[in-house]
């Protein structure tokens, strides 16, 4: 072992955050350049491109789940998360290259749908994001000891990682999308292959389960259906618009879209209703862990609403073009670079956020409260797009405070989490976590892009963004501040 890792040193925290940060980036360049592309250079309508954009989620709910499990029960490489983010890492960079080349890719296979290729090559990215992502992450929680350690490393994750994203949004701002594209895919590839060899994985994960002294890593479809119950609602739905759209059957809402949102309501509710007290230190565990994926649910609605119909918004209310109207190159490539620098403010106020702000507040008043405010900031900053006359300096502006609660997104959760759960199934509860996000993407990639596809007035994308984000800032005041006393210094039992 290093003795940087040894010590926990802040060059240590930096190494480890890189390889987050490579996936990070690959996403930001996903979420700055894949809407644009398919609007101006393909021509897919917005409902399209939501389904493009629902590949992703569908990734997420298979990667990250089944390499969480995978991961916590092997040792490959000198390491059980060490291989899955190398594997990524390379897709992921190939995937890249692949984004601005679908038309290319598409007349090379004799197929005329740039949709079909769009969605393959879509699926394929955040396949390898998701293989990544999940032990990028759960590689945190395994070396650095539980509380304040903990806090520092998954906020340092997002300090580094924010960062890059800026450089991200910059880079496509500056210059242009494909600029951003080509040069993502070489930094990915850096920086998800090289730091991983500098860190040292415990070869054995110990169970924190004092109930289940002997328990051991492993997957039970059962544990895992339980464990998710507040999502039911989400995955019912997002089983049933999936099935619609890929048989090409037009859907009204009705029956169905309220079924899934009374089983939402009730099964979020009574998570959010339960006490922990009196309960074995599993039980309060898992109760614990089921109020997280109910908060943090309704966070993703809203923030995947945004990323994916930013574009139309700046579209419809601050350019005023309508759909159907050909627009000139260069206000194609203007509209773009709108929508980059929003998203450069909101990573740069991220970037900036967790490690020097959030951290120290969260040491003072407690992670939930912390996060719980933050959240609050964004839904009043999401409300504040419903103004009229809105400008793109005004977006920049309202981006900015929407930054707050998207720095507090990326960081507080994985440190409030993992402290609820079986620190020796660390990956698979990592994957379960990434469903309350991954689900509420789906929700809104489908069902919402419908909805505001429909819509004449395109200002419906932040009402609904602003309502979400405000159940979720609610629900987090549910969620229970776990204590503890551990030494940021301490090492890791395991090491």
């Amino acid at each position: 072992m290093l003795d940087m890792q040894k010590r926990l040193t802040s060059l240590f925290y930096v190494n480890l955050s890189l390889p987050a940060t490579a996936m990070g980036f690959a996403l930001s360049v996903q979420i700055s350049a894949l809407s644009w592309i398919l609007s101006t250079q393909y021509h897919l309508e917005i409902e399209d491109i939501g389904l493009v954009w629902a590949a992703g989620p569908i990734a997420g709910i298979i990667g990250q789940v089944l390499i969480g499990v995978i991961s916590d029960n092997v040792w490959f490489l000198n390491g059980r998360r060490r291989p899955f983010i190398l594997i990524g890492g390379v897709l992921a960079a190939l995937m890249l290259l692949a984004l601005p080349n679908i038309g290319v890719i598409s007349d090379a296979m004799g197929m005329e749908s740039i949709l079909g290729i769009a969605i393959i090559v879509a699926l394929t990215l955040d396949l390898a994001i998701n293989v990544s992502f999940n032990p990028t992450r759960s590689i945190i929680a395994d070396v650095t000891p539980e509380g304040k350690a903990r806090t520092k490393g998954y906020t340092w994750m997002q300090t580094i990682s924010g960062t890059f994203g800026v450089l991200a949004y910059a880079i496509g701002a500056v210059w242009n999308n494909f600029v951003l594209i080509y040069f993502g895919a070489g930094l990915v590839l850096l920086l998800s292959v090289l730091p991983i060899f500098f860190v040292e994985e415990p070869r054995v994960l110990q169970s924190t389960n004092e109930d289940e002294a002997e328990a051991k890593p492993g997957f039970s479809l059962r544990e895992t259906l339980n464990a998710i119950r507040p999502l039911w609602g989400f995955l019912i739905y997002a089983v049933y618009a999936i099935s619609m759209r890929v048989m090409d059957i037009d859907r009204d809402p009705g029956f169905i879209e309220g079924f899934c949102l009374a089983i939402t309501a009730v099964l979020i509710v009574q998570a959010l209703l339960k006490s922990e007290t009196g309960k074995s230190k599993s039980e309060a565990g898992l109760i614990g862990f089921q109020k997280v994926l109910a908060a943090h649910s309704f966070t993703w609605i809203g923030v995947q609403t945004m990323f994916v119909y930013m574009f139309s918004y700046v579209q419809h209310e601050v350019y005023l073009i309508g759909d159907g109207r050909i627009i000139p190159e260069d206000l194609q490539i203007e509209m773009g670079r709108v929508v980059s620098i929003a998203f450069l403010v909101l990573n740069a106020v991220a970037a900036i956020l967790p490690a020097t702000l959030l951290e120290p507040l969260a040491d003072k008043f407690g992670r939930v409260k912390v996060h719980f405010a933050c959240i609050a900031i964004m839904a009043l900053g999401y409300l504040g797009f419903l103004l009229p006359g809105t400008s793109p300096v005004m977006v920049y502006i309202l981006m900015g405070v929407v930054g707050v609660g998207w720095a507090a997104t990326v960081s507080l959760p994985f440190a409030i989490m993992s402290q609820k759960v079986d620190q020796a199934k660390m990956g698979l509860y990592m994957g379960l976590f990434n469903l309350s996000v991954v689900l509420p993407q789906l929700v809104a990639s489908l069902g919402v892009g419908q909805l505001i596809g429909n819509a004449e007035n395109k200002s419906i994308t932040f009402v609904i963004c602003g309502i979400t984000l405000g159940i979720s800032a609610l629900a987090w005041l549910m969620v229970k501040e776990e204590q503890t006393g551990e030494a940021v210094d301490a090492i890791p039992v395991g090491h």
